[in-house]
């Protein structure tokens, strides 16, 4: 062991005289085990909320949609669909129609979205089949019924009052021309299935039909609004979209997932990336309390540092021994971070469910947030990137204490003991 090592090791090692500086050492070391564990926290939280979030995104949504910018309306789709096959990374891909549409009840009325869908094909893209609460998504595809079907949201059935098996009236505002000009067209639908996707926007304006109820009642023939497409990896989606853009020509226009809500993701970008600074300052607080604490064992330890320098030791030992000793502060402050932080962030929802039931406050509602559980999720490199962090600003902070240390001259040092 190096004998600035050592020296360092034992100057933390507070004596009877020196209680109050042991006192602020641990105080630094509590700071910055704070500040890490406050970091590691926050950031499980919100890289939980983010990932839930682009799960529910990409389990309504495809990764990539492919328009029609000329028509608005794709009328060889089949052909399309077997070319955009033939793009590496593309596993599969499923037509839609959509349109604005009313829904009326007989006692609420709801504009909407209303799409159409190839059942089995959708299933292989989207998990739409997967987010069926109530009724059966492969009832909207029986053609034998007298009534077409029709799922809806969770959120949209409560605004309309309307259950699975319901009778609603779909109005479309292109409807037919007469002497008296645009007449809407009206139709009934039977309410087959209630979706809930735990997103309040999709859950509120979707309805779903089949592709050839939406083509029969748009009167708009073997055509469709656009293709999805399912890919292998979703995080280089933009890259085959830029691929498909140029293989189609400028008739074409293919948008990934993260381009169609670039809104919500950046702003989720940001905010983390902001918390982090934020909550760094912590940790930069008690940096200021390891370099006060150096300063106060610098100047108990005038004496030590002058017999040192008289036996040989140099300067740069001397800055050693107090970087030595500021360190060891911040990588026991950190270390103690990192294990409260991840024992709290690996358990976050139980402390949150024993917290509301203590207190009886509720610090996480599921019908605000729309989610059946508390989203923590914790990545390793955060807690390398705050660990990091903390251990170099605590290393900063001992550079001019242990600096000031090595400058001590033995003479000036020697003349008032």
């Amino acid at each position: 062991m190096p004998f600035e090592l050592f020296i360092g090791l034992r100057y933390l090692k507070a004596k009877r005289k020196s209680t109050f500086i042991s006192l602020i050492t641990l105080i630094s070391v509590a700071g910055v085990a704070l500040g890490v564990m406050a970091l590691i926290i926050v950031l499980a939280v919100m890289t939980g909320f983010e990932e839930d979030l682009k799960e529910k995104i990409l389990g309504t949504n495809a990764h990539i949609v492919v328009l029609n910018t000329s028509s608005g309306a794709i009328e060889d789709y089949r052909e399309l669909e077997a070319k955009l096959k033939e793009f590496d990374g593309v596993l599969a891909t499923t037509p839609f129609i959509y349109n604005q549409v009313m829904l009326s009840s007989g006692k609420n009325v709801s504009g909407v979205v209303l799409r159409g869908i190839d059942v089995q094909s959708d299933a292989k893209v989207t998990n739409l089949h997967k987010s069926i609460v109530q009724g059966n998504l492969r009832a909207i595809d029986d053609a034998t019924a007298k009534t077409p079907g029709l799922v809806i949201g969770k959120e949209l059935s409560k605004n309309l009052g309307v259950q699975v098996g319901d009778i609603v009236d779909v109005i479309s505002p292109m409807g037919n021309i007469t002497p008296f000009g645009m007449m809407p067209k009206l139709r009934h639908f039977q309410i087959t299935g209630i979706f809930n996707t735990g997103m309040f926007e999709y859950d509120s304006t979707l309805a779903y039909v089949s592709l050839d109820e939406a083509q029969k009642f748009l009167g708009l023939g073997d055509v469709v609004t656009g293709i999805q497409l399912k890919v292998r990896d979703v995080y280089k989606t933009g890259e085959l979209a830029k691929l498909i853009n140029n293989q189609l020509g400028p008739g074409y226009r293919a948008r990934d997932w993260m381009q169609m809500n670039k809104n919500i993701l950046f702003a989720l970008k940001t905010e983390k990336s902001v918390m982090f600074i934020i909550l760094t300052l912590i940790v930069l607080v008690a940096a200021f309390g390891i370099a006060s604490t150096l300063f106060m064992v610098v100047m108990e330890k005038t004496r030590d540092i002058a017999i040192l320098k008289s036996m040989g030791a140099t300067s740069r030992s001397i800055m050693r021994i107090f970087v030595f000793e500021g360190v060891i502060i911040g990588v026991l402050g950190t270390a103690l971070g990192v294990l409260s932080g991840l024992l709290v962030a690996l358990n976050l929802e139980p402390i949150v469910s024993l917290v509301q039931k203590v207190t009886g406050f509720e610090l996480f509602s599921r019908d605000v947030y729309y989610l059946d559980h508390f989203p923590s999720l914790v990545i390793a490199s955060d807690v390398v990137l705050i660990s990091v962090t903390a251990v170099l600003i605590s290393f900063a902070a001992t550079l001019y204490p242990s600096w000031a240390a090595s400058r001590m001259s033995p003479a000036e040092a020697l003349r008032y003991e």
